[in-house]
């Protein structure tokens, strides 16, 4: 019972932090408008970085300073980010459709899965559908 009510407590008091360091220097305007994307998209500094081929650090030096950065880098990053370049360079605020769907990494391994041939793809359902019906039984998040 006080295990159970130490976790809620737990959960009330992290529920609102950000992740990482505090910064010893303000972001540049473009590095916020980077960084808001990438917190809606819930991806990780890491996973931006592997999907564009450097490190995390040269792409946490673009969330935090002014950065030239080439064209391709930047078509690449508003399709890993799910916005047009004309929203991640000028900050317009372009309403695209509310998708219905998990966010995040789990939507883009849906994504993934809707590439495979039909019977693999079957294989991955049948695994997910039998976590969604233990959910529905058990009622409880893990």
């Amino acid at each position: 019972m006080q295990a159970e009510k130490q976790n809620e407590l737990m959960l009330l008091y992290t529920a609102d932090m950000r992740t990482g360091r505090p910064a010893h220097s303000p972001r540049s305007e473009f590095g916020k408008r980077l960084y808001e994307l990438r917190e809606a998209a819930g991806l990780s500094q890491q996973e931006i970085a592997d999907q564009l081929g450097i490190s995390q650090p040269s792409y946490a030096l673009w969330e935090r300073r002014n950065v030239a950065l080439r064209t391709e880098q930047i078509a690449k990053l508003g399709n890993i980010l799910g916005c047009s370049v004309e929203q991640l360079i000028l900050g317009t605020s372009v309403k695209k459709p509310r998708r219905s769907g998990p966010d995040g990494k789990a939507r883009r391994m849906f994504e993934e899965v809707s590439q495979m041939p039909r019977a693999q793809q079957q294989h991955v359902l049948t695994v997910v559908e039998a976590f969604v019906k233990q959910y529905a039984l058990t009622g409880t998040r893990s």
